[in-house]
């Protein structure tokens, strides 16, 4: 223990003047713990470790400690408290609980819904929106900024139209985007750590307006990327491209795999399986499932009306994630990089419309 003066002895009853103070409570920066001897320091133990105990509790939990990392890449805690929403934004019925029941009742289901004109319309305004928070949000991105920051922004941004930051407490996701960088494939979760220069980043955002969701994100270079980067994320968005190349009533949900592994595998990248585009109207994530790699078994047939993701995650080594302790951040088992695109789109009679 540590020498100090003018203090007085924490022991009940004694009062003396302090010399010594608790060892822990210095570690734990807990202030006022001194005693006058190490006698009366070890006989008020039982009662004095309830301090250290109460101290211990309140800090936020940190879920990675000890966690072996994939890559690089490391997450800060604690997090910055959750961000507040206007009462007066509608919100989707996950906003309180956390649990989308209304995707819940139908998760088993395969159909598909079509959307009549006033729905689209929900749609095609939601999806403007979208659009203008992901533009905002991505131009702010440059080396010193923190991912935090970022969802601040994009939060501050959605609301200022109205809208409810669709990841915002969906299965209890803790932000308003999800913000990847380098190895993280998807769903990550955004923090105090400054971005770098050299990093690659992606914003997913996702807005509820009016009673529909609008969902679609893009993977931005932090200042200058090496060549091997710059060629993942250009090959990303080029097989989102592709794919919706081909987007027309008849084509089939499964046939979007085997453009995208096909570009992918010639410049050298493989293809995430773990997570799929998704149907999106009233729900944020419903029926189709759209896979990204080749030989898949998804169902269904492109009709008009459908509004529905595509967004191909590409990987520099292998396709493998695991996920972090956070339960939500998805990196590529090697710990290389992996970079996305995606839009929402809708089936027209002749072909598609990119919402987004």
């Amino acid at each position: 223990m540590s020498s100090t003066e003018g203090k007085v002895c924490q022991s009940p009853g004694c009062g003396k003047p302090a010399k010594l103070q608790c060892p822990t409570c210095l570690k734990l920066k807990i202030e006022g713990s001194f005693f006058c001897s190490q006698e009366c320091f070890k006989s008020n133990w039982a009662t004095h470790k309830a301090v250290h105990k109460a101290k211990i509790e309140s800090q936020p939990h940190d879920p990675f400690t000890g966690f072996k990392y994939t890559g690089d890449l490391r997450a800060v805690y604690p997090l910055s408290p959750k961000r507040e929403v206007p009462a007066h934004i509608k919100r989707p019925d996950y906003a309180e609980t956390g649990i989308p029941i209304s995707e819940q009742r139908v998760r088993s289901s395969s159909v598909i819904k079509v959307l009549n004109a006033e729905e689209i319309e929900g749609m095609r305004t939601v999806c403007k929106l979208a659009r203008e928070v992901l533009d905002i949000g991505a131009a702010a991105i440059r080396p010193g900024i923190t991912t935090d920051e970022i969802d601040r922004i994009i939060h501050e941004a959605t609301i200022e139209r109205n809208a409810y930051p669709s990841p915002l407490n969906y299965y209890h996701f803790p932000k308003s985007v999800c913000t990847s960088v380098n190895e993280v494939i998807c769903h990550g979760i955004p923090d105090k750590r400054e971005l770098k220069e050299g990093d690659i980043v992606n914003l997913d955002v996702t807005l509820y307006y009016n009673g529909f969701h609008g969902d679609l994100n893009e993977t931005y270079c932090v200042g200058k990327v090496d060549e091997k980067g710059q060629k993942l994320v250009n090959t990303a968005r080029e097989c989102l491209e592709k794919a919706i190349a081909i987007v027309k009533p008849g084509i089939k949900y499964r046939d979007f795999g085997k453009v995208i592994e096909s570009h992918a595998t010639a410049n050298g990248f493989s293809v995430v399986r773990t997570f799929c585009g998704h149907g999106i109207n009233q729900l944020f994530h419903c029926a189709p499932n759209v896979p990204h790699y080749a030989n898949n078994k998804a169902i269904g047939v492109l009709r008009p009306g459908h509004v529905f993701t595509i967004e191909p995650m590409i990987c520099e080594g292998t396709w493998r994630d695991e996920i972090w302790p956070d339960n939500w951040t998805a990196v590529t088992a090697d710990g290389k990089r992996s970079a996305q695109f995606e839009h929402t789109m809708l089936v027209t009679e002749t072909g598609v419309e990119i919402l987004t």
